[in-house]
């Protein structure tokens, strides 16, 4: 759930390279991916050598960043949903793409927010901050897809496996319903007094910037767009039990507690969520229909980035030029390598003993007498 913006880190420690491999496995570091159209989910990046603070904001995919701006100041995004891919468009002036150089002039479906300028969170500050004494780890809401930093997440950051997501109070604020699948599924942020820091107008900070789903909610834009819902669709106040809307269920149970603080949830909370008709129509009114879709998470990303990178099985991906037979034969001497090596740890942590050289020698020796005895 948690990770920072950047994720060319020479510190990462083993986990954390694991995720950022996850992150680009599951984009095609080769082809432009501009011809798949709006790409569902994809690594993004912005180019601050070709893009200056006055100019248009503008993404460009994997395979753009290592060929087209090698050699640039790139800027990592993690992942955006929805995107298509702008290099070499008209935000990039006479800038051409060198994989797919034929494009619309603006990919008008895509979403832009600050983070293409480099900064991020309530506070605008850019990543890594090194004015920052504290070091605070950031963490991304899935709904406008921008960081955080834990501290200005309005209560301290719950730190548990079992919580996978976490959507800031803007957005919570901005889908209200939610507030009332927190009180039953969710946890909010330990309520603390706000650190002082300078909150930025983070959405109108960037003329030409447009707005992410939550941005463009606002307190206003909200209440305009509610009145176009009939009441009785979004309250379901007329809704009795059994009706098969479980959020008017869930809103007979009693109050929802303060709606304060970003909220976290775990990694099955999506699956709670109504599907009847009237909450269908919410969702697609304020934007927020991709949380029906149980691959959209960045769990579900970036478990095929590491199952499949780009469609692939990894050891396939290594192989391509051989034989399907060689192939195979590969992949079943990893799987039982993989097996024999876990099996040695596991015993001499048993036995309380230290895996030594000689250990490992004779492992592969009855590898090598396994594989021996299956060719003959």
């Amino acid at each position: 759930m948690t990770s920072n913006p950047g994720i060319e880190d020479s510190s990462l420690d083993e986990e954390e390279l694991k995720e950022a491999l996850c992150v680009l496995a599951g984009s095609d570091p080769d082809n432009c991916s501009y011809s798949r159209g709006y790409v569902k989910r994809q690594a993004v990046f912005a180019c601050s050598t070709c893009s200056s603070s006055a100019s248009e904001p503008a993404g460009i995919c994997l395979a753009c960043a290592n060929c087209c701006h090698d050699g640039h100041d790139i800027l990592e995004l993690y992942t955006k949903r929805n995107f298509r891919c702008d290099c070499g468009n008209s935000k990039f002036g006479e800038f051409r793409c060198k994989l797919t150089p034929e494009k619309d002039e603006k990919n008008l479906k895509n979403l832009y927010n600050h983070n293409y300028r480099g900064t991020y969170c309530t506070c605008a500050r850019l990543y890594p901050d090194e004015e920052d004494q504290v070091n605070d780890e950031m963490i991304q809401c899935v709904i406008c897809e921008d960081w955080f930093h834990s501290q200005h997440l309005g209560g301290t950051a719950q730190d548990t496996a079992e919580l996978q997501e976490m959507v800031c109070q803007s957005c919570m604020n901005a889908a209200p319903f939610l507030w009332t699948y927190a009180a039953h599924y969710g946890i909010p942020s330990v309520a603390q007094s706000e650190p002082e820091h300078e909150v930025v107008d983070v959405e109108g900070h960037d003329e030409g910037c447009e707005k992410t789903p939550a941005e463009e909610l606002s307190a206003e834009s909200l209440e305009a767009s509610l009145k176009k819902i009939p009441s009785d669709k979004w309250t379901h106040k007329e809704a009795t039990a059994g009706s098969g809307c479980r959020l008017a269920d869930l809103q007979k149970l009693g109050p929802e507690g303060p709606r304060h603080g970003a909220v976290f949830w775990p990694d099955t909370w999506r699956s709670k969520l109504c599907t009847c008709t009237s909450c269908k129509r919410v969702y697609v009114d304020l934007k927020v229909s991709f949380l029906l879709d149980p691959s959209d998470s960045m769990v579900a990303y970036e478990t095929r980035g590491l199952m499949e990178p780009f469609g692939k099985h990894p050891l396939l991906a290594l192989t391509e030029s051989l034989g399907r037979a060689q192939q195979l034969e590969i992949i079943y001497g990893y799987n039982e390598m993989t097996t024999a090596v876990t099996e040695l740890v596991q015993q001499c942590a048993t036995e309380g003993k230290e895996v030594t050289a000689e250990d490992v020698r004779q492992c592969f020796e009855k590898l090598q007498d396994r594989k021996r005895r299956r060719l003959v």
